[in-house]
Protein backbone atom coordinates (compact mmCIF):
# COMPACT_ATOMS: atom_id res chain seq x y z
CA UNK A 1 0.00 0.00 0.00
CA UNK A 2 1.36 3.01 -0.97
CA UNK A 3 2.27 6.08 1.60
CA UNK A 4 -0.18 8.70 2.48
CA UNK A 5 2.40 11.01 3.16
CA UNK A 6 4.01 10.49 -0.07
CA UNK A 7 0.89 10.94 -2.29
CA UNK A 8 1.21 13.80 -4.70
CA UNK A 9 -1.92 16.30 -5.90
CA UNK A 10 -1.56 16.33 -9.77
CA UNK A 11 -0.05 20.06 -10.78
CA UNK A 12 -2.51 21.24 -13.15
CA UNK A 13 -0.85 23.77 -15.96
CA UNK A 14 -2.25 26.68 -17.31
CA UNK A 15 -4.43 26.29 -20.10
CA UNK A 16 -3.48 27.49 -23.23
CA UNK A 17 -5.98 29.95 -25.52
CA UNK A 18 -8.09 27.91 -27.72
CA UNK A 19 -7.18 28.39 -31.37
CA UNK A 20 -9.00 28.02 -34.72
CA UNK A 21 -7.28 26.95 -38.14
CA UNK A 22 -8.09 29.76 -40.89
CA UNK A 23 -6.00 30.30 -44.18
CA UNK A 24 -3.09 28.88 -42.71
CA UNK A 25 -2.95 30.33 -39.17
CA UNK A 26 -4.24 29.55 -35.94
CA UNK A 27 -6.59 32.35 -35.28
CA UNK A 28 -7.02 32.95 -31.06
CA UNK A 29 -10.72 32.60 -29.92
CA UNK A 30 -9.29 33.29 -26.30
CA UNK A 31 -7.33 35.50 -24.68
CA UNK A 32 -4.72 34.04 -20.84
CA UNK A 33 -4.02 37.11 -18.97
CA UNK A 34 -0.82 36.28 -17.64
CA UNK A 35 -1.15 38.75 -14.55
CA UNK A 36 0.93 38.51 -11.77
CA UNK A 37 1.83 34.43 -12.73
CA UNK A 38 5.41 35.37 -12.46
CA UNK A 39 5.39 36.17 -8.39
CA UNK A 40 3.49 32.97 -7.04
CA UNK A 41 5.44 33.20 -3.84
CA UNK A 42 3.84 37.24 -3.72
CA UNK A 43 0.21 36.03 -4.97
CA UNK A 44 -1.27 35.54 -1.34
CA UNK A 45 0.19 39.06 0.00
CA UNK A 46 -0.85 40.54 -3.45
CA UNK A 47 -4.42 39.45 -3.07
CA UNK A 48 -4.94 40.19 0.52
CA UNK A 49 -3.52 43.85 -0.05
CA UNK A 50 -5.51 44.71 -3.06
CA UNK A 51 -8.51 43.03 -1.19
CA UNK A 52 -8.34 45.39 1.82
CA UNK A 53 -7.82 48.05 -0.36
CA UNK A 54 -10.87 47.08 -2.55
CA UNK A 55 -12.84 46.95 0.16
CA UNK A 56 -11.62 50.13 1.89
CA UNK A 57 -12.41 51.93 -1.72
CA UNK A 58 -16.02 50.89 -1.63
CA UNK A 59 -16.60 51.71 1.69
CA UNK A 60 -15.07 55.24 1.08
CA UNK A 61 -16.99 55.91 -2.08
CA UNK A 62 -20.40 54.31 -0.49
CA UNK A 63 -20.21 57.08 2.04
CA UNK A 64 -19.37 59.85 0.27
CA UNK A 65 -22.48 58.79 -1.98
CA UNK A 66 -24.50 58.45 1.28
CA UNK A 67 -23.43 61.62 2.96
CA UNK A 68 -23.70 63.89 0.37
CA UNK A 69 -27.52 62.30 -0.02
CA UNK A 70 -28.48 62.60 3.07
CA UNK A 71 -26.65 65.91 3.89
CA UNK A 72 -28.91 68.52 2.21
CA UNK A 73 -25.87 71.29 2.90
CA UNK A 74 -24.24 69.31 0.39
CA UNK A 75 -26.91 69.46 -2.29
CA UNK A 76 -25.13 71.62 -4.63
CA UNK A 77 -23.47 71.21 -8.07
CA UNK A 78 -20.03 70.60 -6.84
CA UNK A 79 -20.89 67.77 -4.25
CA UNK A 80 -23.41 66.29 -6.82
CA UNK A 81 -20.15 66.15 -9.16
CA UNK A 82 -18.20 64.10 -6.17
CA UNK A 83 -21.09 61.91 -5.79
CA UNK A 84 -21.35 61.24 -9.28
CA UNK A 85 -17.50 60.87 -9.23
CA UNK A 86 -17.45 58.46 -6.63
CA UNK A 87 -20.38 56.20 -8.48
CA UNK A 88 -17.93 56.63 -11.45
CA UNK A 89 -15.17 55.16 -9.33
CA UNK A 90 -16.89 52.25 -7.94
CA UNK A 91 -17.86 50.80 -11.08
CA UNK A 92 -14.29 51.78 -12.87
CA UNK A 93 -12.74 49.54 -10.09
CA UNK A 94 -15.53 46.28 -10.69
CA UNK A 95 -14.23 46.22 -14.24
CA UNK A 96 -10.81 44.77 -13.41
CA UNK A 97 -10.26 44.50 -9.47
CA UNK A 98 -12.08 41.58 -9.05
CA UNK A 99 -11.12 39.34 -12.21
CA UNK A 100 -7.45 40.90 -10.97
CA UNK A 101 -8.38 39.10 -7.56
CA UNK A 102 -9.84 35.56 -8.92
CA UNK A 103 -6.90 35.47 -11.13
CA UNK A 104 -4.51 35.72 -7.84
CA UNK A 105 -6.02 32.99 -6.24
CA UNK A 106 -5.43 30.95 -9.75
CA UNK A 107 -2.44 30.12 -12.39
CA UNK A 108 -3.68 31.44 -15.42
CA UNK A 109 -7.45 32.64 -16.01
CA UNK A 110 -8.77 32.48 -19.82
CA UNK A 111 -10.94 35.09 -20.77
CA UNK A 112 -12.95 35.31 -23.92
CA UNK A 113 -12.83 37.86 -26.72
CA UNK A 114 -16.21 39.00 -26.20
CA UNK A 115 -15.37 39.37 -22.56
CA UNK A 116 -11.95 41.02 -23.21
CA UNK A 117 -14.16 43.45 -25.31
CA UNK A 118 -16.58 44.13 -22.71
CA UNK A 119 -14.27 45.09 -20.13
CA UNK A 120 -11.93 47.16 -22.28
CA UNK A 121 -15.11 49.45 -23.48
CA UNK A 122 -15.96 50.10 -19.65
CA UNK A 123 -12.58 50.18 -18.75
CA UNK A 124 -11.98 53.01 -21.71
CA UNK A 125 -15.40 54.65 -21.32
CA UNK A 126 -15.04 55.24 -17.85
CA UNK A 127 -11.39 56.33 -17.95
CA UNK A 128 -12.25 58.66 -20.57
CA UNK A 129 -15.49 59.68 -18.68
CA UNK A 130 -13.30 60.72 -15.50
CA UNK A 131 -10.74 63.20 -17.85
CA UNK A 132 -14.34 64.88 -18.68
CA UNK A 133 -16.00 64.74 -15.04
CA UNK A 134 -12.72 66.24 -13.48
CA UNK A 135 -12.46 68.61 -16.47
CA UNK A 136 -16.04 69.50 -15.77
CA UNK A 137 -15.77 69.90 -11.91
CA UNK A 138 -12.30 72.35 -12.74
CA UNK A 139 -15.15 74.62 -14.72
CA UNK A 140 -17.41 74.48 -11.52
CA UNK A 141 -14.72 75.52 -9.47
CA UNK A 142 -14.36 78.70 -11.98
CA UNK A 143 -17.62 79.61 -11.85
CA UNK A 144 -17.95 79.54 -8.14
CA UNK A 145 -14.76 81.24 -7.84
CA UNK A 146 -15.03 84.14 -10.46
CA UNK A 147 -18.46 84.51 -10.92
CA UNK A 148 -19.84 83.87 -7.72
CA UNK A 149 -23.41 85.97 -7.89
CA UNK A 150 -24.00 83.95 -11.07
CA UNK A 151 -23.13 80.40 -9.70
CA UNK A 152 -26.93 79.46 -8.85
CA UNK A 153 -28.34 80.68 -12.56
CA UNK A 154 -24.95 79.01 -14.89
CA UNK A 155 -24.64 76.24 -12.55
CA UNK A 156 -28.53 75.35 -12.18
CA UNK A 157 -29.89 71.68 -11.86
CA UNK A 158 -31.42 70.83 -15.92
CA UNK A 159 -27.50 72.43 -16.81
CA UNK A 160 -26.05 70.24 -14.02
CA UNK A 161 -27.93 66.97 -15.50
CA UNK A 162 -26.54 68.05 -19.22
CA UNK A 163 -23.44 68.62 -18.81
CA UNK A 164 -22.77 65.23 -16.63
CA UNK A 165 -24.68 63.36 -19.56
CA UNK A 166 -22.56 64.77 -21.94
CA UNK A 167 -19.76 64.01 -19.87
CA UNK A 168 -20.30 59.90 -20.30
CA UNK A 169 -21.62 60.07 -23.77
CA UNK A 170 -18.43 61.80 -24.78
CA UNK A 171 -16.53 58.93 -22.48
CA UNK A 172 -18.29 56.46 -23.92
CA UNK A 173 -17.89 57.53 -27.53
CA UNK A 174 -14.31 57.26 -27.37
CA UNK A 175 -14.03 54.40 -25.88
CA UNK A 176 -16.18 52.67 -28.46
CA UNK A 177 -14.12 53.99 -30.97
CA UNK A 178 -10.50 52.76 -29.21
CA UNK A 179 -12.44 49.04 -28.87
CA UNK A 180 -13.57 48.77 -32.65
CA UNK A 181 -10.36 49.54 -33.91
CA UNK A 182 -8.40 47.36 -32.08
CA UNK A 183 -11.41 44.60 -32.48
CA UNK A 184 -11.67 44.80 -36.13
CA UNK A 185 -9.15 42.37 -37.16
CA UNK A 186 -9.25 39.15 -35.68
CA UNK A 187 -5.66 38.19 -33.22
CA UNK A 188 -3.60 35.34 -33.57
CA UNK A 189 0.00 34.62 -31.97
CA UNK A 190 0.35 33.35 -28.47
CA UNK A 191 -3.10 34.51 -27.13
CA UNK A 192 -1.59 35.92 -23.84
CA UNK A 193 -1.93 38.90 -22.69
CA UNK A 194 0.74 40.44 -20.73
CA UNK A 195 -1.52 42.34 -18.23
CA UNK A 196 -3.81 41.81 -15.31
CA UNK A 197 -6.79 42.94 -17.64
CA UNK A 198 -7.68 43.57 -21.18
CA UNK A 199 -5.93 46.83 -21.74
CA UNK A 200 -4.90 48.47 -25.02
CA UNK A 201 -1.32 48.05 -25.99
CA UNK A 202 -0.99 44.25 -24.95
CA UNK A 203 -4.10 43.16 -26.62
CA UNK A 204 -3.49 45.22 -29.51
CA UNK A 205 0.24 43.24 -30.17
CA UNK A 206 -1.74 39.92 -31.00
CA UNK A 207 -3.78 41.70 -33.84
CA UNK A 208 -3.31 39.47 -37.18
CA UNK A 209 -3.32 42.74 -39.14
CA UNK A 210 -0.39 45.25 -38.81
CA UNK A 211 -1.32 47.22 -35.68
CA UNK A 212 0.76 50.31 -36.06
CA UNK A 213 -1.24 52.88 -37.75
CA UNK A 214 -4.09 51.49 -35.15
CA UNK A 215 -2.08 52.19 -32.72
CA UNK A 216 -1.14 55.33 -33.78
CA UNK A 217 -4.48 56.57 -34.37
CA UNK A 218 -5.37 55.10 -30.55
CA UNK A 219 -2.21 57.24 -29.89
CA UNK A 220 -3.74 60.95 -31.03
CA UNK A 221 -7.03 60.04 -29.99
CA UNK A 222 -5.48 59.44 -26.18
CA UNK A 223 -3.72 62.59 -27.08
CA UNK A 224 -6.61 64.48 -27.75
CA UNK A 225 -8.95 63.41 -24.46
CA UNK A 226 -5.85 63.85 -21.62
CA UNK A 227 -4.34 67.17 -23.00
CA UNK A 228 -7.54 68.52 -23.90
CA UNK A 229 -9.31 67.90 -20.59
CA UNK A 230 -6.04 69.13 -19.22
CA UNK A 231 -5.69 71.72 -20.68
CA UNK A 232 -8.92 73.19 -20.02
CA UNK A 233 -8.44 72.44 -16.08
CA UNK A 234 -5.22 74.47 -16.11
CA UNK A 235 -7.25 77.29 -18.24
CA UNK A 236 -9.88 77.26 -15.48
CA UNK A 237 -7.12 77.47 -12.89
CA UNK A 238 -5.40 80.28 -14.73
CA UNK A 239 -8.54 82.51 -13.84
CA UNK A 240 -9.12 80.57 -10.79
CA UNK A 241 -5.57 81.89 -9.54
CA UNK A 242 -6.08 85.11 -10.98
CA UNK A 243 -9.49 85.44 -9.26
CA UNK A 244 -7.93 84.26 -5.70
CA UNK A 245 -4.85 87.21 -6.28
CA UNK A 246 -7.24 89.86 -5.61
CA UNK A 247 -9.10 88.95 -2.68
CA UNK A 248 -8.15 90.92 -0.36
CA UNK A 249 -7.74 89.15 2.83
CA UNK A 250 -5.53 85.89 3.49
CA UNK A 251 -8.44 83.94 4.92
CA UNK A 252 -10.55 84.35 2.10
CA UNK A 253 -7.57 83.37 -0.15
CA UNK A 254 -7.38 80.16 1.93
CA UNK A 255 -10.82 79.46 2.21
CA UNK A 256 -11.27 79.98 -1.80
CA UNK A 257 -8.06 77.78 -2.41
CA UNK A 258 -9.41 75.25 -0.02
CA UNK A 259 -12.30 74.56 -2.35
CA UNK A 260 -10.20 73.12 -5.17
CA UNK A 261 -7.16 71.50 -3.68
CA UNK A 262 -8.83 68.20 -2.93
CA UNK A 263 -10.16 68.40 -7.00
CA UNK A 264 -6.37 69.65 -8.02
CA UNK A 265 -4.25 66.88 -6.13
CA UNK A 266 -6.95 64.14 -7.95
CA UNK A 267 -6.20 65.51 -11.50
CA UNK A 268 -2.66 65.52 -11.13
CA UNK A 269 -2.98 61.95 -9.93
CA UNK A 270 -5.25 60.72 -12.87
CA UNK A 271 -3.51 62.60 -15.39
CA UNK A 272 -0.33 61.72 -14.40
CA UNK A 273 -1.15 57.78 -14.64
CA UNK A 274 -2.73 58.43 -17.38
CA UNK A 275 -0.15 60.53 -19.73
CA UNK A 276 2.43 58.03 -18.31
CA UNK A 277 0.38 54.69 -19.95
CA UNK A 278 -0.97 56.39 -22.73
CA UNK A 279 0.31 59.08 -24.07
CA UNK A 280 3.99 57.16 -24.93
CA UNK A 281 4.49 56.38 -28.63
CA UNK A 282 5.88 53.19 -27.41
CA UNK A 283 3.49 52.09 -24.88
CA UNK A 284 3.49 48.49 -24.14
CA UNK A 285 7.23 47.94 -24.50
CA UNK A 286 7.83 47.31 -21.38
CA UNK A 287 4.98 45.01 -19.33
CA UNK A 288 6.28 44.54 -16.20
CA UNK A 289 6.40 48.79 -15.80
CA UNK A 290 3.26 49.15 -17.36
CA UNK A 291 1.25 46.25 -14.78
CA UNK A 292 3.02 48.51 -12.02
CA UNK A 293 1.40 51.47 -13.13
CA UNK A 294 -1.79 49.93 -13.88
CA UNK A 295 -1.97 48.42 -10.48
CA UNK A 296 -1.54 52.02 -9.09
CA UNK A 297 -4.02 53.83 -11.12
CA UNK A 298 -6.59 50.67 -11.04
CA UNK A 299 -6.31 50.42 -7.08
CA UNK A 300 -4.96 53.17 -5.70
CA UNK A 301 -6.19 55.58 -7.47
CA UNK A 302 -9.82 55.10 -6.61
CA UNK A 303 -9.05 54.64 -3.24
CA UNK A 304 -7.53 58.70 -3.10
CA UNK A 305 -10.82 60.00 -4.35
CA UNK A 306 -12.29 59.19 -1.09
CA UNK A 307 -9.50 59.69 1.49
CA UNK A 308 -8.74 63.24 -0.11
CA UNK A 309 -12.19 64.34 -0.67
CA UNK A 310 -12.73 63.30 3.30
CA UNK A 311 -9.47 64.60 4.87
CA UNK A 312 -9.16 68.01 2.81
CA UNK A 313 -12.71 69.00 2.72
CA UNK A 314 -14.36 70.45 5.79
CA UNK A 315 -18.17 70.53 4.01
CA UNK A 316 -17.23 66.74 4.08
CA UNK A 317 -15.49 66.25 6.94
CA UNK A 318 -18.61 68.06 9.25
CA UNK A 319 -21.34 66.37 7.25
CA UNK A 320 -19.49 63.22 8.16
CA UNK A 321 -19.35 63.94 12.07
CA UNK A 322 -22.90 64.88 11.87
CA UNK A 323 -24.00 61.68 10.44
CA UNK A 324 -22.05 59.91 12.83
CA UNK A 325 -23.27 61.54 15.71
CA UNK A 326 -26.50 60.99 14.43
CA UNK A 327 -26.16 57.13 14.29
CA UNK A 328 -24.56 56.66 17.64
CA UNK A 329 -27.66 58.75 19.12
CA UNK A 330 -29.94 55.79 17.53
CA UNK A 331 -27.62 53.84 18.82
CA UNK A 332 -27.96 54.35 22.82
CA UNK A 333 -31.69 55.11 22.11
Amino acid sequence: MEDPSHVSFPVVAAPAPEKQWDNGTWLVTEFVLVGFSNLPELRPTLFTLFLLTYLVTLSGNATIITIIQVDRTLHTPMYRFLAVLSLSETCYTLVTIPNMLAHLLMESQAISIAGCRAQMFFFLGLGCSHCFLLTLMGYDRYVAICHPLRYSVIMRPTVCLCLGALVFCSGFSVALVETCMIFSSPFCGTGRVEHFFCDIAPVLKLSCADSAHKGLGIFFLSVLVVLFSFLLILLSYAFIVAAIVRIPSAAGRRKAFSTCAAHLTVVIVHFGCASIIYLRPDSGANPSQDRLVAVFYTVVTPLLNPVVYTLRNKEVRVALRKSLARGCGLCLL
